[in-house]
């Protein structure tokens, strides 16, 4: 059994740290959008394209990244991808039309890349029974977001908006610095997997990494999702300012990344797969509420009409959105748990690939928020979508476990020769 080496601790704290400043870039739109939406009078739909935009490149790269992270160091790689996200900062203010914004997110959103990297870095360094909860701790780095909801409001009070580019620059030069100086350097000693680039490619095959991906489109793309939404969402149901909508905003952002160390513990000691199923049954009773439009009935009584309102004023709202955000942190990291229980040789090529996938709903998620609610004019269309995709991931699990477990009654009937030839 893998041990977990000497300065495994350093590498993973460093790791996250760089993780961090890499996702607030990744997701430094879902600020920006709401200015961006203001000054170019973008459609719901329009929003919706832009806030993708690095969602898609940061998605279709993981996967290759994670190829490549089998054959070349990826301490070296994530150093590579830290430099090529600096000129694209640097020129934000620089750019004033929808199609120039859309470009720009697509160069940026090379900074998504970092996790697929950093989880083929930090799990060279730990043992088995370690990974759920390295993993978890590195997966905090998702609170990098909070960077960019803490910051950027701050800088457009100073500046205008537009050199947030500039200044974020700034910082992920820093922490490039940090990284080279204190992240260290895989050793050799420690077991490399490089098997032919086509070996790599053999797992999707398998319907039960095209399974793993599905569940992470959910409890990661849909967190996303939300990140990019919320904002506007809370600006547009609840009539908040900007600077409120940030802090609730930011409030699921910390919640749901700070837990994902604890999600990973559980999996390590309760299962994956338990955690998941547990995580899913959460989210489907918060997004039912959650997808229920304001209403108003009126009763035709004998004397007068009684008129009732039925809605989810601003604190239920930001309660149950708490609770999926805790829950989607336990899914995580309890989706690639099951991935090093399942193929610990791989966690690049197929973690990048479960990677790939969750990212992508990242980008096509915020399109159908846009989408569905331009059609339905109801802003809780969002959440009706998040419903489906999420009973489309519980029939799906729900189908293979039930697979599973007749496959195994099936193998011990045979083994214990339940027939006799006589």
């Amino acid at each position: 059994m893998q041990p977990t080496y000497g300065q495994a601790w350093r590498a993973l704290s460093v790791a996250t740290l760089a993780f961090a400043a890499n996702f607030s870039v990744w997701t430094m739109y879902a600020v920006l959008a709401i200015q961006i939406q203001q000054d170019l009078a973008l459609s719901g739909t329009e929003l919706g394209v832009m806030l993708a935009a690095p969602m898609i490149s940061g998605a279709l790269l993981r996967f290759p990244a994670g190829i490549l992270a089998e054959y070349l160091p990826a301490r070296t790689l994530w150093i590579g991808l830290m430099i090529a996200q600096i000129p694209a900062l640097v020129i934000l203010p620089f750019i004033s039309s929808f199609w120039g914004f859309f470009a720009l997110g697509l160069w940026l959103g090379i900074s998504g890349v970092s996790f697929t990297l950093g989880v083929r870095y930090v799990t060279d360094w730990f043992g088995r029974r370690q990974q759920g909860l390295a993993l978890g701790i590195f997966g905090v780095g998702n609170a990098g977001a909070a960077i960019s909801f803490i910051l950027l409001p701050l800088l457009t009070n100073w500046f205008s908006w537009q050199w947030a580019g500039p200044a974020y620059a700034v910082g992920m030069v820093i922490v490039l610095l940090l990284f080279i100086g204190f992240a260290p350097v895989t050793p050799g000693f420690i077991p490399a997997y490089r098997p032919a680039w086509r070996t790599q490619l053999h797992p999707l095959k398998q319907l039960q990494v095209w399974r793993l991906g599905l569940y992470y489109f959910f409890v990661f793309g849909s967190f996303l999702a939300l990140i990019l939404w919320l904002p506007n969402y809370y600006m547009q149901a609840y009539e908040l300012t900007l600077n409120q909508a940030m802090a609730f905003t930011l409030f699921f952002v910390i919640t749901s990344s700070m837990v994902r160390a604890l999600g990973g513990w559980f999996a390590d000691r309760y299962g994956g797969r338990a955690v998941n199923w547990s995580v899913f049954w959460v989210c489907l009773v918060c997004l039912f509420f959650l997808s229920y439009p304001p209403t108003t009935m009126t009763i035709h009584g004998l004397q007068q009409d009684v008129v009732l309102r039925i809605e989810v004023n601003v604190w239920l709202f930001t309660g149950l959105i708490f609770v999926i955000g805790v829950a989607q942190g336990f899914g995580r990291a309890s989706v690639f748990k099951l991935i090093h229980d399942k193929y610990p040789q791989q966690m690049g090529s197929v973690g990048g690939y479960v990677a790939t996938i969750g990212a992508l709903g990242g980008c096509v998620l915020p399109i159908a928020f846009g989408f569905m609610q331009d059609l339905l004019g109801i802003a809780s269309a969002a959440f009706m979508v998040l419903y489906a995709v999420l009973a489309c991931c519980m029939t799906v699990m729900f189908i293979a476990i039930k697979s599973e477990r007749y496959k195994k009654e099936l193998n011990e009937a045979l083994s214990s020769d339940f027939y006799d030839e006589r």
